[in-house]
């Protein structure tokens, strides 16, 4: 990376990337391919990796690494959980942002990566960064854990895309095969944190692999991105985390293992009083606790399928969106007019409802956005139902 190729990614740091790549460039001394990979990827830093965007002189990998690695969210919150110690190991460590931010709570970490140019690139940026504890080694990740002696910590994110780019979710078609893996890890470390696929059962999961401690389902901005699972010979309870940016909600084995028969809502919810309204996060979503929601928080399903809860009482922790209900409506039309009389827009969701998003926009000929929200669902009794709501901030 020459004085002139410097020069031109400092220039053109805000630029459009596609429009650079068509100019070009009249300087034979700048590296335009490296350049356009250094502008694309610390303008999508600044929201992925908002620290190491405004750390001058981190070097960003090729897209596709770009895209496939940690945000610094989730990795600042795999650190809470990864414990401490003398060594810790990552077998995929890839672009380094996990280990980056992990290996801060040992005072030893072995960072292995297959691919020569993500090892200097990491080793590059591990020395800008301070982390000078990191011995970054070129190598395949399971040949290295057949030499390793002992850790107190690996980690293992699986290549989640087959030899021909395409995408796998189940452990077996991961690379590595985790669930031929399972007996050396837990032999050669006191913890192993795995990074799965958000698409996957985590339940099957469990099953699959055994010896799993702790399940996190780790969502951000209400979109789930990682499943983390934490596995020790240690024999415990298993705990479940539902994780959305600040907010955790816990339960243990005994929640979701013998979650009791959900109680239907058996008439329409009262509107003589306030009626609050209640949606789960995309975290509670997957792990699919429902009951326990009903038990904690003491809400009620409008229906076993629908998963919204309704309450005559606001509750400020519930683990997701919160609205005061302000009208209710079947789809009867007579009802439809009255309920939208004066109304032109409203944010759409649909749950367990026969119609889409944009069939029912088209049907109550309603435009996009404003600050009402209608939810659309079914409610016991195999009844549809429409809730007209104002969101609690």
């Amino acid at each position: 990376m020459n004085q002139a190729t410097i020069d031109f990614i400092r220039e053109h740091a805000e630029a459009d990337v596609r429009q650079l790549a068509l100019q070009g460039t009249k300087n034979p001394e700048v590296n335009l391919t490296f350049a356009l990979e250094q502008i694309a990827g610390r303008q999508k830093a600044k929201t992925k990796l908002p620290t190491w965007a405004a750390t001058d002189g981190i070097i960003y990998p090729p897209h596709l690494s770009m895209e496939q690695c940690s945000s610094e969210q989730t990795a600042r919150y795999k650190a809470n959980i990864a414990g401490k110690g003398a060594l810790m190991v990552d077998l995929t460590a890839g672009y380094g942002v996990d280990m980056a931010f992990v290996s801060p709570n040992y005072r030893r970490a072995i960072h292995v990566e297959q691919q020569a140019s993500l090892c200097a690139i990491s080793s590059e940026n591990f020395k800008l960064l301070g982390l000078n504890h990191i011995e970054v080694v070129c190598a395949d990740g399971v040949d290295y854990l057949h030499q390793l002696d002992h850790a107190d910590l690996i980690f293992l994110d699986p290549a989640r895309r087959d030899d021909h780019g395409a995408r796998t979710y189940g452990i077996a078609d991961c690379t590595p095969n985790v669930l031929e893996l399972r007996d050396e890890l837990l032999q050669k470390a006191d913890r192993v944190m795995l990074k799965l696929s958000p698409m996957l059962d985590w339940r099957k999961a469990v099953e699959d692999l055994g010896h799993v401690n702790e399940v996190h389902i780790v969502s951000v901005d209400n979109e789930c991105k990682e499943l983390l699972l934490i596995l020790s010979k240690e024999k415990k309870p298993l705990k479940l985390f539902c994780v959305n940016n600040n907010q955790v909600f816990e339960g243990d084995q005994g929640d979701w293992l013998n979650e009791r028969s959900i109680a239907e809502i058996r008439v329409p919810v009262p509107m003589s009083s306030q009626a609050y309204l209640f949606e789960p996060n995309a975290s509670i979503m997957k792990a699919g606790c429902f009951a326990l929601l009903e038990q904690r928080f003491k809400v009620a399903q409008v229906d076993k399928n629908s998963h919204l809860f309704v309450s005559d009482s606001d509750i400020s922790d519930f683990p997701g969106r919160r609205f005061l209900i302000e009208k209710t409506t079947s789809m009867n039309k007579r009802e439809l007019k009255a309920a939208l009389a004066g109304i032109d827009k409203a944010n759409i969701t649909v749950r367990n409802f026969p119609m889409s998003v944009a069939e029912l926009r088209k049907r109550l000929k309603l435009k996009e956005g404003g600050d009402l929200y209608l939810f659309a669902t079914t409610i016991a009794g195999h009844q549809h139902q429409l809730f007209l709501c104002r969101k609690i901030e």
